[in-house]
């Protein structure tokens, strides 16, 4: 009888709790966006484009959240769920999942400058407040680590000891802009809470919308830094790329 992968490759006991992570973040992840979609498509009039810049502004933050915290953490994760798989496919897989992420979070930048240069009467000044100013950094050195990640480990590709001593900087950078992006929005619930005047009762459906989204939002954030930081949970290199990358060493 033919063995199962698993069963070639046999699971440390350190793994035992991985998927059950994994299966978290995918859950926490899609309720987040779920959430974000309803307290804007429900509680603030759904959707628009230019023509109703109010209702394009409902874009940012849905496709802001969609990008640069569920998708971006989907792409960190890459390389712990895939762990058995050959690296160039995962490669394509993280690389897929950042460009998704930098889409959403370019439309979602578009749909915000929009709303404020075509409000009426008059438009609204861009850029003023702590969470504009953390939100364009954060975009900033995400497209930045895509291309110098891009550049190093995919095409054209750096030699191999310059990708390892480059990789350090690139998780630390990783985790840190992940991080940073999850920060923001928590600046931009907190804004956007302070706009509208919520009451401070919990029998509010919107108040109490956003307080389960900020728990979600945060245990997400909190999932994925520990499932990627996590050293027993490292993919390790398979067999056939031990053999490559010390072909690399001998040319």
């Amino acid at each position: 009888m033919q063995k199962s992968y698993d069963e070639i490759q046999p699971q440390p006991t350190s793994l035992r709790f991985f998927t059950l992570f994994v299966v978290l973040s995918q859950i926490l992840g899609v309720l987040v966006v779920v959430m974000v979609g309803v307290w804007m498509g429900h509680f603030h009039g759904g959707f628009g484009w230019m023509e109703n810049p109010g209702l394009e502004f409902n874009y940012h933050p849905l496709f802001m959240v969609l990008g640069l915290v569920f998708l971006y953490g989907d792409a960190m994760l890459a390389y712990r769920v895939f762990r058995y798989e050959r690296k160039l496919y995962i490669k394509i897989v993280h690389t897929c999942l950042h460009a998704g992420a930098i889409i959403f979070a370019a439309v979602g930048l578009k749909a915000v400058f929009d709303s404020h240069n075509l409000a009426k009467p008059k438009p609204i000044p861009n850029l003023y407040s702590w969470h504009a100013w953390m939100g364009l950094a954060t975009v900033i050195l995400f497209a930045s680590q895509f291309v110098f990640g891009f550049v190093s480990y995919l095409w054209p590709k750096l030699s191999q000891n310059a990708r390892e001593l480059y990789m350090p900087l690139h998780r630390f950078w990783g985790m840190a802009i992940y991080v940073m992006a999850i920060a923001t929005a928590f600046m931009g619930m907190i804004e956007k809470i302070g706009f509208i005047g919520l009451t401070s009762s919990l029998q509010d459906p919107e108040r109490l919308l956003t307080n389960m989204l900020g728990l979600a939002l945060l245990c997400l954030g909190l999932v994925v830094i520990y499932v990627v930081s996590h050293p027993d949970y490292k993919r390790q290199p398979l067999a056939e790329e031990q053999t490559l990358q010390l072909q690399e060493y001998q040319e």
